[in-house]
Order: structure tokens, then sequence, then C-alpha cells
């Protein structure tokens, strides 16, 4: 396996699209905390050819501010600083670094000045994604400028004999339009980093972890029947065979029809398996429960309970399992991010508990979701799991916002399985990565007939993205909209009025709980 590249993460909210964006390149990227040494670097990344600094919300020159680790600049390798990091590099080695008259935010054109190193081989104007409101008032001594915007005189800049580079925007979201020739460049031009990160590697490297990590015992695997359980489950057992069981746990906050089909799928896939319908369980604790926190953390808790108790009933519990993935980690931010600030709590990454903290397997945890369903397809596993779009652990609990109810899950199932059938039918579902409803507890005045309703609202989202980190909403034709509201308003019981969701991540996330 190709280890080449390590990322110091500064708190950026999109700092996981730098490694996802280097490992398109086929190079392998690690990323560490601000706060981690040079030993811990070299443990992480061994023999790594580049350093790359992410963004973040600080500014250099404010007390407390995340601060640039003194082994970076002596490393003796290229460095490339993305927005924060730029400023850190410059405040390290003498530059200026002062509050933007106006701060930058969204779509804008550079100019290219210098295209070599970092910028070769690309169009002198170029569309990127900003996001700051410090820019650089000084570069400092041997820099020179690279490119620049109307608002940053110094977009761009690199000191090219030493290979440090710094740019003000985001050369790792997709809105910054050649920003993977960016980091490519960076990547294998200026560090002469080797391409070799492929599926089959994650695959080897993966199941030699799982098998060090596990030895002869045994593995519970809470199979939820999405693409990450399902590929964590698929590593897990090519690693340790039958010293994995899966237990399905039937909250009763799953889509319509789709118990019945996780357990076909999961028979299917010769694992040992144990299904219990704990619909009850979970409902009881989260009657009069809104706050959206809370009820992830009591659906975490119960998912654990239940597991525990399921696996004891067929032999001992040694380790839990878990399809966490990168995008749950970051989201997530937990003490490992230094300077992130949390967005939400993950079913994947919080309730266990704390005998079994300690006792966790998560294969896929440094992965992206593309990769997960590359690693899926190569370890045999059916089209209709990889393929399976993104569902919550919490399932339809964080879709119902409010109190969850057996009556409002049942209106929620009912909506969301006519949104995706009229979606599926239109042929528009291979262009959309995710679509669901919403309940909203929200009643509003309609008329059926000749009588007044006073019914609940749905709200139905669907997004575009490849990588889940940043996502535009889909552009549904006006026609196939109108036929599913009317479809809803008709056939779902209690529901007056259908929203569709226009906002895009970021600001909004793409769940709404």
């Amino acid at each position: 396996m190709a280890i080449e590249s390590g990322g110091i993460d500064f708190g950026s909210q999109v700092t996981q699209l730098i490694a996802r964006r280097v490992r398109e390149a086929s190079v392998y990227a690690a990323l560490l905390p601000y706060v981690a040494t040079l030993e811990q670097a070299q443990a992480a990344v061994p023999d790594f050819r580049g350093v790359i600094l992410s963004g973040g919300a600080a500014s250099v020159y404010e007390p407390g501010a995340p601060y640039l680790p003194d082994w970076v600049l002596k490393a003796g390798v290229p460095v490339l600083g993305i927005c924060y990091g730029m400023q850190l590099i410059t405040h390290a080695l003498g530059g200026k670094v002062a509050p933007s008259a106006s701060r930058e935010y969204g779509k804008t054109e550079v100019q290219i000045q210098c295209a070599e190193g970092l910028l070769a081989g690309l169009d002198p104007v170029q569309t990127v994604w900003m996001s700051h409101g410090d820019r650089l008032e000084r570069p400092a001594e041997g820099f020179k400028t690279l490119a620049s915007s109307d608002n940053a005189p110094f977009a761009a800049i690199g000191d090219v004999a030493r290979g440090l580079y710094g740019v003000q925007f985001h050369p790792e979201v997709m809105h910054t339009a050649h920003g993977t020739e960016m980091l490519r460049n960076f990547v294998i031009e200026v560090c002469g980093a080797q391409t070799g990160w492929t599926p089959q590697n994650v695959i080897d490297a993966s199941v030699e972890a799982i098998r060090a990590q596990v030895g002869d015992e045994r593995v519970l695997l809470g199979m939820s029947g999405g693409v990450d359980s399902a590929v964590a489950g698929a590593l897990i057992h090519r690693a340790v065979g039958d010293q994995l069981v899966a237990v399905f746990v039937n909250h009763g906050m799953l889509r319509k029809g789709e118990a019945e089909l996780v357990v076909e799928a999961t028979h299917n896939l010769g694992w040992n398996l144990v299904a219990v319908d704990a619909t009850e369980e979970f409902l009881d604790p989260l009657r009069d429960v809104t706050d959206p926190e809370q009820k992830r953390v009591i659906i975490g808790k119960t998912f654990a309970d239940v597991f525990e108790r399921e696996a004891s009933r067929v032999g001992q519990l040694d380790w839990l399992a878990q399809g966490t993935i990168y995008p749950d980690v970051i989201e997530s931010a937990g003490t490992g991010r230094p300077g992130a600030d949390r967005i939400k709590s993950h079913h994947n990454v919080g309730g266990l508990p704390e005998h079994l903290k300690s006792k966790l397997v998560e294969p896929l945890r440094e992965l992206f979701k593309d990769e997960v369903r590359a690693v899926g397809s190569l370890l045999g596993l059916p089209d209709e799991i990889v393929w399976r779009q993104p569902f919550p652990g919490p399932g339809l609990g964080v879709r119902c916002v409010g109190e969850v109810t057996w009556e409002r899950l049942e209106t929620l199932r009912a909506a969301d399985d006519i949104f995706l059938t009229e979606l599926r039918a239109a042929g528009l579902m291979d262009a959309i990565a995710q679509a669901f409803a919403i309940l909203l507890p929200v009643r509003s005045v309609g008329v059926m007939g000749d009588n007044r309703t006073y019914d609940e609202v749905i709200a139905l989202r669907a997004v575009t993205t490849t990588d889940f980190m940043t996502a535009d909403w889909a552009r549904i034709p006006d026609d196939v909209l109108a036929h599913i509201s009317s479809r809803i308003v008709n056939e779902v019981k209690g529901v007056n009025r259908v929203l569709y969701d226009v906002s895009t991540k970021p600001p909004a996330t793409i769940e709404w709980e």
C-alpha cells in the first residue's frame, strides 16, 4: 500500500474532502489533528512525502488560535496551506495576515499570474470557492504571487524552490472547478507521491487489521441493511468468518417493506443472523421527546442495549462492529478534532455503554462513501445493497421532526414511499444521491371537499452530490413534483400540505435533524 501524504486538520468542516481528493489520485492520505507530534504523524503516514494544512474558523493572530506544529516546516517536505493553513504558513514565516475589508464567501474568479507547480497546466482564469474573513497583507519572504482575485491580491502564493504553497480558496470542494487538478499537481508533481491507493489495498489492509485487533474473539454487528454496515460486515466476515454474528434490530423506524428486504439480503450473504423486532423498546423511551440530540442518544443507547442482549443469547460478546465512515466522524467533531464545531451527534459514534466504547471494530472509519461502495463491489456484495441510498442509523426517527409516535411514523413511511416510487417511475433516481420525506410538527389549514382540515406538513428533500460533504438540491421537474404532492395529500391520512426543500449543504445539512 502506498502511503504518501499527510493532512493537518485545523477544524474546517470540509477537511475530510482534502483526503478524499488526494485519494482520487490513487494516493493514500491520512488526517491528523493539529496537536499531533512528528512521531504521531510518522506512525500514521510512514515516509510521508508532503503535508497539507486545512482551513479553519480561527484567526492566526488571535490568542489561543490553533497553531502550526514546529515539525511541519522542519520536515523537509512540500507543504500546501489551504485558507487558514496558508495564513499559518505566512504568519510563521514573518508575513502579515489581517482582517479583510470585505469577507469573501462563494464562487470567485481568480487570475493566474504564474502557472507553475500547484497551478501548472491551468487556464489563466479559474473559478474557485472562497470562504474567509482574513487575508494576506504581505507574503513571507521568498514567496511570490501565483494568483489573485479582486478582494484577495494573494489568492495563491508559492515558494517554488522550497515546495511551499498557499491558497486562500478551497481546492477540495467541487465548487472550485479545477481544484482536483490543483491537488493532484501538488501531490504527484510537487511531492512526487506514488499512486497505489486502491480498493483492493483497502480490503487487504482492513482484513489484516481486523484479524490483529479481534484475534479469536467474537464480533457483534448491528446490521441495518445499509451499505455501510453491510460492507463493514463483509470485511469482518472475510477476516474472521463465523466469529461474526450479525444482529438485525427492527426498531420500527425503517422505510416501507425494508425489514423484510434486509432479512432476505442478509441471509443470502450466508452470515450468522439474529433478527429481532424491538419496535416497542425504541418507541416507549421516545414518548414526549422532541429534542433531536436527545432522540439520537436514546436511539443509540437502545441499539447498543438490544445488540448486547441479543448477542448474549448466542455466546460471549467481545467486540461491537459499526459502519462508521468519515462524514459521521467529522460531523460529530469529537475530541479528536480540536478547533472543530460539532454539527450533530451520530448513532454510530455515541450512546454506547462505557464498557463497549473501548471494544469497537470500525473498519470503514477512514473511508468516504464512494470508497465504501467500491470496496463493497469488490467484495461481491449485491448492487441493491452497494448502491442503496444512505439511511441514518436512527432511521425515520430523525426524519419525524418532533415527537416520534407509531402513527406519525406510519404517516411518514407512506409519504416517503410515494416520493421514492414516483422518482423511480420518472427515471430520476440515478441522478439523485439521496431523497426522502420529512414529517414536520407543524399543522396548517386546508380544504378537502367541503371540509376544513388542520393537518401536518410533509417536506421533501432530494440532493445531488458526489461526496456528501457538500450537496445541491435536485432540480425535479415541476410536473413530477406536482404529481407527488397530489398523491401524498390525497393518499396519506393526516397530511394536507407538501413542501420541497431547496437548501444546499452548506449551510444546511442533508438531514433535517
